[in-house]
């Protein structure tokens, strides 16, 4: 199946209300200073079966409830200035566009056999791609029936939960339930202050020339994992079960550890990290709410010796202790630090260098549990929300199946070492291309 579209149109949408003078200053905080100056994806697919729908109509309803929204959102609307310092809330606005499918690709056939790299296509821009705007939507509409809406927002003001509180409010505007949604609030740069040289370019380690594969593990498929890393549970401290990303954390860990190692694995300079995203909301003193925007996230870390085997429980016992240790003695540090994490790993690994080895880090972000099936703007709930290509290597996305009980992965490789991952049996057994319907 091959994937074009074809642009119909472009256009600026602004917010509905003007942005107020005390508000026209938005301050980046030090963690937005150290996120990625690329976009988070999300693209969210419509079956539309009847002819009730016209497409002009659910096109302007779109951009009526986007305009609305982004008063709310007022940074969104606005431009990153001074060295990534603040943002000018200047109702400037943000990019729609609308799109035709080629006929040979239905709504089916990109649900059921789109690659990451044809799912990018329904998407505003390039995840890299340097612009004015900090959001673009892009309506995609299939010649057979059904749309499918593209969404960027710039991660460098937006983590993954801020992008889905979005979202969530977006919707409910656009089926009038405004009053329902919390309010976004701003706090993150009072809680981190921005600093002059935040030390760190998150898009240092970027890379175009990467291969995307997306693998579909249904529920039968991790609980099968799950029971056979539980055998071994006495070596976690705590007792805790397994999640469903854990224990797949812990998996897919040691299968991209297998295809990316080589001759020299076994030295003990060699250092293999597993990176895990967390969420903050919930770890600060008092805790803040979840629809708290901004980037209040930071990435826990674990590391292991090269040439030593370590059981799944091993792998999680690490990752549970390194999310438990961003508590908030950690997190005063970065307040009035910056990142020590950052500042270690850097040194850790110019160290091993001189020692001639090799640290080699992989990054796990989950958006499992976010409410991202109950998109609704008003014609139904998403037959699929997925991901696309992503732009930094040895990262995994992971997102819920339809069901809610499976896991989709986005993983991103070198090529050379997605073949050896795609060559690995037992990781093959553990996935499938099941249906999300």
């Amino acid at each position: 199946m091959k994937v074009e579209v074809e642009i119909v149109s472009n256009e600026i949408i602004k917010p509905s209300s003007p942005t107020p003078t005390h508000l026209r200053h938005y301050e980046l905080s030090f963690l937005d200073q150290t996120s990625p100056k690329t976009f988070n994806p999300l693209v969210f697919f419509y079956e539309l079966n009847d002819d009730h729908h016209n497409i002009t109509e659910i096109s302007n309803k779109i951009k009526k409830s986007l305009s609305e929204v982004l008063t709310l959102f007022y940074p969104l609307a606005g431009r990153v200035v001074k060295n990534d310092r603040f943002v000018d809330c200047n109702d400037e606005g943000i990019h729609y566009s609308v799109a035709r499918v080629n006929s040979s690709c239905r709504l089916s056939d990109a649900i059921k056999n789109s690659q990451p790299s044809d799912l990018s296509k329904f998407l505003p821009f390039k995840l890299y791609q340097q612009t004015e705007f900090a959001v673009g939507v892009q309506l995609n509409v299939f010649e057979g029936g059904g749309i499918a809406i593209g969404l960027c927002i710039l991660h460098l003001i937006a983590d993954a939960l801020s992008c889905v509180t979005f979202v969530k409010t977006w919707v409910a505007i656009s089926r009038g339930e405004a009053d329902r949604v919390s309010r976004p609030e701003f706090v993150a740069s009072a809680l981190f202050p921005p600093k002059d040289d935040p030390g760190f370019d998150a898009n240092a380690n970027m890379i175009t020339t990467i291969v995307t594969k997306r693998f579909v593990f249904d529920g039968s498929a991790v609980e099968a994992i799950r029971s056979k890393y539980n055998e071994d549970t006495t070596k976690l401290k705590d007792q805790k079960p397994l999640s469903r990303v854990e224990t797949l954390s812990a998996f897919i860990w040691g299968s991209i550890v297998a295809a990316t190692r080589d001759d020299n694995y076994a030295k003990s300079e060699n250092v293999y990290a597993a990176i895990h995203a967390v969420n903050l909301r919930r770890k600060l003193e008092p805790p803040l709410p979840e629809h708290s925007f901004g980037n209040l996230s930071r990435c826990s870390i674990a590391m292991f010796s090269g040439g030593v085997e370590y059981s799944g429980c091993e792998l999680v016992r690490k990752i549970r202790e390194g999310i438990r240790n961003l508590d908030m003695d950690y997190l005063r540090k970065v307040q009035q630090e910056g990142d020590i994490n950052l500042s270690f790993v850097r040194e850790y690994a110019r160290k091993l260098m001189m020692k001639g080895g090799k640290f080699t880090s992989f990054l796990f972000t989950s958006l499992c549990r976010f409410p991202l099936y109950e998109a609704d703007f008003g014609w139904g709930e998403p037959a699929w929300v997925s991901s696309a290509a992503l732009c930094f290597t040895n990262l995994v996305v992971f997102m819920d199946t339809k069901t809610g009980n499976g896991i989709e992965a986005y993983i991103a490789l070198k090529e050379e070492h997605m073949a050896k991952l795609e060559a690995d049996q037992d990781f093959l057994k553990a996935t499938s291309s099941c249906v999300r319907y």
